[in-house]
């Protein structure tokens, strides 16, 4: 399962880098099929950019429909592992489904409408719940652990806010990563007289809010991460934790980088990995403050096991 992980991080890396170089139009109108053609003939650069990630989709598919198969075959009913690999599966299909309605509906290439970033972000959204799912499948399989919603709700509180803003932020990078190749800019006062202007387009104006919003919940994200190792002193729990403090501080120089340097295509993609790691790490984080059984339990009264 993790190697199933490791695939789709690439999956959606190369998805980033197709919407960057402005390729997402490469096999036109068309899907499953490009420019009408099962194998484009005589195709484009941009052809090849967008054709080559649903070839790796594909590969993406077949791979979490042989892990729902091996858990199944491996596991018994109700066990964690099968109810991970049925998620992944889910979000996998509506994975595809989305992906379909951005190129049916042009959302692609150069089209500035709002409609395409609302498409954007729940894009995002679904890709990050699909690493969860892929996640903690991987986490199941590997531990054999079970989660179980203990008696100290506070922490699945802080758990529940922690997932929450990093949607909300992942949401926000997204659009502001789309208005980077729609209205790219030369300068920083070049930008910023861009979204000040009240001609502005909608879609430039999170430049402005993205940084300060990622400021504000990366220093939140940190304060619950310590706020959880507190309460669950377990070793699994604080390398968790640990690795969620280090990708923010990482992600956080990246993003600054990127503001810099005007967004260009390679550190759009650094800064990608980062929120997907950051995110992974959580889920993780999330898995370990929560395991049925461990080392030293978060909680000694449980209000209920439910294996997730």
């Amino acid at each position: 399962m993790w190697f199933v992980l490791s695939f789709n991080l690439v999956v959606i890396l190369w998805g980033a880098f197709v919407r960057a170089s402005g390729s997402g139009a490469g096999c036109g109108g068309h899907w499953p099929l490009c420019n009408g053609e099962v194998i484009p003939r005589s195709p484009t650069l941009e052809t090849l950019v967008e054709f080559s990630h649903r070839l790796t989709s594909g590969i993406a598919l077949i791979l979490v429909v042989a892990a729902l198969v091996w858990a199944f075959r491996s596991y018994d009913s109700g066990h964690a592992v099968r109810k991970g690999a049925a998620w992944s599966m889910f979000f996998m299909v509506t994975e595809a489904l989305v992906g379909a309605g951005l190129v049916l509906l042009e959302y692609v290439a150069q089209n500035k409408s709002l409609g395409r970033a609302f498409w954007i972000s729940g894009h995002l959204i679904n890709t990050f719940l699909l690493i969860a799912a892929i996640t903690f499948t991987a986490w199941a399989a590997t531990t054999g652990h079970t989660i179980r919603w203990r008696g100290n709700r506070s922490i699945v509180r802080m758990l529940v806010i922690s997932f929450l803003s990093s949607l909300a932020l992942g949401v926000s990078g997204a659009v502001t990563a789309l208005g980077a190749t729609l209205f790219p800019i030369t300068s920083l006062t070049d930008g910023f007289r861009q979204d000040i202007s009240p001609l502005a387009d909608p879609l430039t104006r999170l430049r402005i809010i993205h940084p300060l919003l990622a400021i504000a919940i990366g220093a939140l994200l940190v304060y619950l991460v310590l706020s959880i190792l507190r309460k669950c002193p377990a070793e699994p729990v604080a390398k968790a934790s640990r690795a969620v403090i280090i990708l923010i501080a990482a992600q956080l120089f990246a993003g600054i980088v990127n503001l810099l340097l005007h967004a260009p295509v390679w550190l759009q993609l650094v800064h990608l990995l980062l929120s997907d790691l950051i995110w992974i790490s959580l889920v993780l984080l999330a898995c370990s403050a929560l395991a049925e059984s461990g080392p030293e339990p978060c909680d000694d009264e449980a209000f209920g096991s439910v294996a997730a």
